[in-house]
């Protein structure tokens, strides 16, 4: 019997568990990584007798697949993938790929903002209740390797527009958007439609016995729902307005209604606080309720819950400064809502790779909210150009020990030094983990 052919480009998290979970549906695995394979990742795939390369990426034996699995950090312009298409071999997601062999129910989160937060906090509260319940997509393990390894009835999955975008088949069994704003434009043409019609691909094989939890007070979602037909049960989530199903806010009190099945607690008892939180919380909720989990397991997680580090991250005081790591906040929605949530006067550090971003939308919030910015980039001249007389102070800075000095000098006593990027992180760092990790390390120092 002949062996059908996977390559797997890419050796991270996502291609190594897709490559144990190929060897083990009986495929024929190769693994091609046009950068370094980490040596956690390469003493894994040695250890399995698990064929791959590193740094180059050889076209005899990938075009010759029958199957490709992508890593969603690999772009669909690569000259590879587009050779890959033009031969129409099928190139699909790790989770596309890993969702053919198993059976368990996906709850599965997107969003432009909050959709990490989110999965963290309804992850917990299916922990909590006692459900066998994996992690998956952007965070957690690789799902290919838990569903060759793990026997769980749950996955709670994160999921970016790259990973949708190599989703076919797959169908999540409760479908969340949190909301739609600009992001990584650059990876879509700079189209926002494009971009869009990504997020949308959440609900694509949902039926009638399906759930697709949405934002209401989103309006390109809301234009979305005229355009399309989506065939799963939808429940809304709101902070604008009062709904008889879902969820809302009603006297400082957040309400639930899901299925005839009420819940509610102040949202002064929420762990998370700020309006996007809010929403977290509500979406979290409502997918605990959708699986008519017990009322006071959730009002527990949504009272206790630490939240997510890089998020809007209370890091540290030094000398009555407080320092705030949302090295996560990658593009202007995301810096929108950390800024929105400020009850004192911030030094902002703002900078990276500019995906396409309109400084505009932060004009009015800057002004009342920021008393100096601090730039942390290689090239910081569209950020300086944008806020020039919008603040006192802009400061230009090319590390992040220059930055977080720069801060802390620019900050008195009561102030707050916020870390919220608005920007890719790669001129600098390998990813906005490593961003969070280094300005943690450079407060501690000073």
């Amino acid at each position: 019997m002949v062996k059908n052919k996977l390559v797997i480009l890419g050796g991270g998290e996502s291609g190594v568990g897709a490559a144990i979970l190929g060897a083990k549906q009986g495929f024929e695995v190769f693994v091609s990584d046009f950068g370094e394979i980490k040596d956690e990742y390469k003493a894994v795939l040695d250890q399995r007798g698990l064929k791959y390369e590193e740094k180059q990426h050889t076209e005899a034996i990938i075009l010759d697949a029958d199957l490709v699995m992508k890593s969603p950090g690999i772009p669909e312009k690569a000259p590879i993938v587009v050779k890959l298409h033009e031969r129409n071999i099928p190139v699909i997601s790790e989770i596309e790929f890993a969702g053919r062999y198993t059976t368990a129910k996906t709850i599965c989160i997107t969003g432009s903002n909050g959709k990490t937060t989110t999965t963290m906090l309804s992850y917990e509260i299916l922990k909590r209740a006692g459900l066998k319940v994996g992690l998956a997509g952007n965070v957690g393990k690789s799902f290919a390797l838990q569903v060759a390894e793990d026997d769980f009835d749950y996955y709670v999955i994160e999921l970016s527009s790259f990973q949708l975008d190599g989703m076919f088949d797959f169908r999540a069994d409760i479908a969340v958007l949190m909301n739609i704003t600009p992001d990584h434009l650059d990876r879509y043409d700079y189209k926002m439609q494009n971009y869009t019609d990504s997020k949308m691909r959440i609900t694509q094989n949902q039926r009638p016995e399906d759930w697709f939890v949405y934002c209401a007070d989103d309006p390109i979602i809301q234009v979305e729902l005229t355009k399309r037909d989506i065939k799963a049960h939808k429940v809304p989530f709101t902070i604008m307005q009062v709904l008889k199903e879902g969820g809302w806010v009603e006297n400082d009190t957040m309400k639930l209604n899901v299925n005839n099945n009420t819940f509610d607690m102040t949202i002064y008892e929420l762990a998370l606080q700020g309006k996007h939180n809010l929403n977290n919380s509500m979406a979290a909720g409502i997918s605990g309720s959708i699986l008519n989990l017990r009322k006071e397991g959730i009002r527990e997680c949504l009272s206790d819950f630490q939240g997510v580090e890089h998020r809007l991250e209370r890091f540290l005081r030094v000398h009555n400064i407080e320092f705030i790591n949302d090295s996560k906040a990658t593009n202007i929605n995301s810096v929108w809502y950390a800024l929105e949530s400020m009850n004192t006067p911030v030094v902002w550090i703002v900078g990276g790779i500019d995906k396409g971003n309109d400084y505009s939308q932060l004009f009015d919030l800057v002004k009342e909210k920021v008393k100096a910015i601090v730039c942390l980039g290689k090239d910081n001249s569209k950020i300086i150009a944008a806020f020039d007389g919008k603040v006192k102070q802009i400061v230009d800075t090319k590390s992040i020990e220059e930055a977080v000095r720069s801060a802390y000098f620019l900050a008195a006593k009561g102030d707050t030094v916020l870390l919220s990027p608005a920007c890719a992180s790669f001129d600098l760092f390998k990813n906005y983990e490593e961003r969070g990790r280094q300005f943690k390390d450079a407060v501690r120092n000073l």
